[in-house]
């Protein structure tokens, strides 16, 4: 049963000339001023989410986003400054890009948070998929071999950072600490100072492939997975399920999971389609080419595996894979509680802002889905 509701942030600014015919997305420059916008529109939103009992704000990582479309480059630091921006909501990392961070680092940042925000901060961690981002910054991402064993061997030093009291960490990429000598004694084990507060740390991850649901649940981590088509959706719940089980973690269909999705509310489904659609073709003009379309067809193939479709996708493709709920509040309803009656542990649903809505409609759909759909998910 859903209980908890979020919205996702990537952290775009308030984009102009959006959709199919509008401003090719590698042709979009701003200035200083313009790429810093999104830091207020965060905060807005937040203090909104607060006020109408929302239970968390995600936000995302990205680098030298000239284009406009992902402007945090630190989503801890963010989420410090939200937090002391409104009294109860949840901000969430989604995610950590882990080989553009030395692992340490991140766990210090993080122990901070998780004490000065009482547990507000969600840790989350993903591999990243930016060759423009991760391979600046010395990682390996087009290399995915190298760029997975980088990522478990940081994962492991991160939860020992969390977890031990003292540790010594000697891998491939990393060894901490070195065979020095340090006041006198030789140098063996060192402490993460501070901790955190919460322990275990609560981790999230996205879902990606079948090797990331099975190490995923290795290490019990939680799952996000957000505008997949149902029969995606599916097979990954199932998937998910089933390793958790293999791991020694029985879970129900849909526990420790956020399911997010598209959708726009309006008095007619019409009206719903006609305004959200440049906003949703704007979103696929940047994340197509990234891979992220994760819609099957008729044969259950994914979208751009051989014979099956390998265009970008239109918003009337994203309604019929359940993937986007447009219209009335009764049809997001409806739309939201045929997903969740499949999956008796799923608690939690996630709002997509899609990235060529303005801040301000955007708020107004928050608003109308707090008073007209989350009472409908209230027992």
């Amino acid at each position: 049963m859903i209980k908890r509701f979020h919205a996702l942030y990537v952290g775009q600014i308030e984009l102009e000339n959006i959709g199919l015919g509008g401003t090719p997305a590698n042709e979009r420059r701003y200035d200083k001023d313009r790429l810093a916008e999104p830091f207020w529109s965060a905060r807005d939103v937040a203090q909104l989410m607060d006020d109408l009992g929302y239970y968390a704000l995600w936000t995302a990582e990205h680098h030298f986003q000239r284009e406009g479309y992902e402007c945090f480059p630190n989503l801890i630091q963010l989420s410090l400054w939200l937090a002391t921006q409104t009294r109860r909501l949840k901000l969430g990392c989604a995610f950590n890009v882990l080989p553009m961070w030395h692992p340490i680092r991140l766990a210090e940042d993080y122990a901070m948070a998780d004490i000065v925000t009482n547990g507000r901060v969600i840790m989350g961690v993903g591999r990243g998929y930016h060759s423009r981002e991760v391979e600046t910054f010395g990682a390996p991402v087009i290399d995915q071999a190298a760029n997975r064993e980088l990522f478990e061997e940081q994962v492991d030093l991160l939860l020992k950072c969390f977890n031990d009291d003292a540790f010594g960490h000697h891998g491939k990429a990393y060894d901490c600490p070195p065979p020095v000598e340090y006041r006198g004694y030789q140098l063996s084990e060192i402490t993460c100072v501070p901790r955190p507060k919460h322990l275990p740390v609560e981790i999230w991850m996205p879902i990606a492939s079948s090797k990331s649901i099975d190490y995923m649940a290795s290490k019990n981590f939680k799952a996000m997975v957000t505008l997949n088509g149902e029969k995606i959706l599916d097979d990954v719940v199932k998937a998910y399920r089933d390793a958790c089980a293999k791991h020694g973690r029985r879970k129900q269909l849909g526990e420790d999971m956020i399911w997010g999705a598209g959708l726009y509310i309006a008095d007619t489904p019409e009206e719903a389609r006609r305004r959200i659609e440049p906003s949703h073709d704007e979103r696929y003009k940047w994340f197509a080419p990234f891979g992220f379309v994760r819609y099957a067809d008729e044969q259950g193939r994914t979208w751009g595996t051989p014979g099956a479709p390998a265009r970008i996708p239109t918003l009337a493709d994203g309604i019929q894979q359940n993937a986007w709920f447009c219209g009335p509040p009764s049809h997001v309803i409806d739309g939201i509680k045929s997903i969740e009656a499949r999956y008796p542990g799923l608690e939690d649903f996630m709002i997509h802002w899609a990235e060529g809505l303005s801040p301000k409609e955007f708020k107004e759909q928050l608003r109308w889905f707090a008073r007209d759909v989350m009472p409908a998910f209230a027992g």
